[in-house]
């Protein structure tokens, strides 16, 4: 009996020795926090495995901001608008199916009635700004042109009558000249009208019955600067400055001599457009 007791505690003891110490599991710590053991050497340590045995929690990636589009300026819409337009009216054309003539006649609309709107907007606009309206400097209306057209004949007649104190005309011809013989009466016309002092210069020596003082060219055409010879010529001669004035070559009638003669003396450059 004895020896089966001993027998019991030696066996006892042999299980005892030869089981291996229990890894201790994580738990609660004094604090109430639960806390997990470290990383395995062996995996993350020595065969370096990563992430996939938990060796170190994956950071996550940062969303990489998406830059914003830039945006398309007012020319390269209307480009953009020119080109659509086209191709659908070259798709309708090469392929006439009532689905893309409909969308070309859709989209050409959707055009027409921005334009429409442009339109409107900007004759509203010239309304509510007299300065940015042209037609008050210039009617375009049949009773505001015909108002206009007076009140510059009138200016344009007493600007001439005393336009001749201070400039004269030389006039270019030529007795082989047909048109000359057309114009230099017209001409008289003018200078008689709005007493100019005119001097008739023949190119080939042949004589004017409208301006029978006249004289020979001698070089004051080339003198002038006035290129070629194209006949009839007239040149607006300016005393004070010693500068000349082309007015112009061929035939013109009375109140283009005088629109020329009055815009060449008395008007900016711009101010009649």
């Amino acid at each position: 009996m004895v020896r089966l007791f001993i027998l019991s505690v030696v066996i006892l003891t042999l299980v005892a020795v030869g089981r291996p110490v229990a890894a201790q599991s994580p738990g609660p710590a004094d604090d109430g926090v639960e806390r997990s053991s470290g990383p395995d050497d062996f995996y993350c340590g020595e065969r370096k495995l990563g992430q996939w045995f938990y060796c170190a929690k994956p950071r996550p990636k940062e969303q990489a901001a998406q830059p914003s589009p830039p945006q398309q300026s007012a020319v390269e819409r209307m480009s953009a608008i020119t080109r659509q337009l086209d191709e659908l009216k070259a798709r309708a054309i090469l392929d006439p199916t009532e689905e893309n003539v409909i969308a070309y006649v859709r989209f050409q609309r959707e055009q027409l009635d921005r334009a429409s709107t442009f339109s409107d907007t900007w004759q509203r606009a010239l309304w509510q700004n007299p300065d940015l309206d042209y037609t008050l400097q210039r009617p375009v209306s049949t009773v505001g042109k015909r108002a206009w057209l007076d009140n510059r004949k009138a200016d344009r007649d007493a600007v001439l009558t005393n336009l001749g104190q201070r400039y004269g005309l030389f006039y270019f011809f030529a007795q082989s000249c047909g048109a000359c013989e057309l114009f230099s009466p017209i001409l008289r016309s003018v200078a008689d009208s709005h007493r100019m002092a005119v001097m008739a210069v023949s190119m080939d020596g042949g004589p004017s019955r409208d301006f029978p003082n006249y004289v020979v060219d001698a070089g004051q055409r080339a003198r002038m600067g006035i290129p070629g010879n194209e006949t009839p010529a007239l040149v607006l001669f300016d005393t004070a400055t010693k500068r000349t004035i082309p007015v112009g070559y061929g035939i013109l009638s009375a109140d283009e001599i005088m629109d020329r003669i009055f815009a060449l003396t008395n008007t900016k450059v711009g101010s009649d457009y």
